[in-house]
């Protein structure tokens, strides 16, 4: 059974890749606009199942997740702009927030799904790091405009739960999903 990643992003490629090599990539284009009044895990298990449920390819295992950043209960999205995404890390520095991501596995009619709801800490952020943050190429097209896996990995103070969540694709939920479809995980040999 061939498995088709539901996604252009190449942080959620190189996470699935520690888990299997055998797998082609295939972007489901999606509306992502938040419905009024929905919670956060709401919001990115209904667009995780949306981008499996959209991805074309029959008779193929569809994995599929959306991540999203929140603080004080507010969806912080991908930045818009240069000052959308200063104002999002000005909201965030010093503070505590949450990232959620959802992984969603679809075989034919049959979907599954696990969230993982990280705790991230950033250190108070000073108006010249966010400046020099902001000319970096990181902000762009990520979730409250920071990526952890790179520079924005410094203003992390704290972090209780998943890592690979906050990147974009939690791998302990997307092993087990895939494993609950019969699909062998990659492990070293010994």
């Amino acid at each position: 059974m061939m498995l088709v990643l539901a996604s252009a992003s190449p942080r959620r490629r190189e996470l699935l890749q520690l888990l299997t090599t055998e797998f082609e990539c295939i972007a489901s284009d999606i509306d992502e606009t938040p419905i009024i009044g929905e919670r956060p895990e709401d919001y990115v298990i209904r667009i995780a199942i949306d981008k499996a449920r959209a991805c074309r390819a029959a008779g193929r295992l569809i994995l599929a997740a959306d991540t999203t950043v929140t603080i004080d209960g507010a969806i912080l999205g991908k930045p818009s702009d240069k000052d959308d995404a200063r104002t999002m890390l000005q909201r965030l520095s010093g503070r505590e927030h949450w990232v959620h991501s959802a992984v969603a596995v679809r075989m034919g009619d049959t979907i599954r799904h696990r969230l993982v709801s990280t705790q991230v800490t950033f250190e108070p952020l000073t108006e010249q790091l966010i400046e020099r943050y902001l000319a970096t190429s990181e902000p762009w097209d990520k979730a409250g405009a920071y990526a952890v896996q790179g520079f924005a990995g410094c203003f992390v103070s704290r972090l209780e739960g998943s890592y690979s969540g906050v990147v974009g694709l939690p791998l302990l939920e997307t092993r087990v999903l895939l494993e609950s479809f019969g699909v062998e995980t990659n492990w070293p040999e010994r």
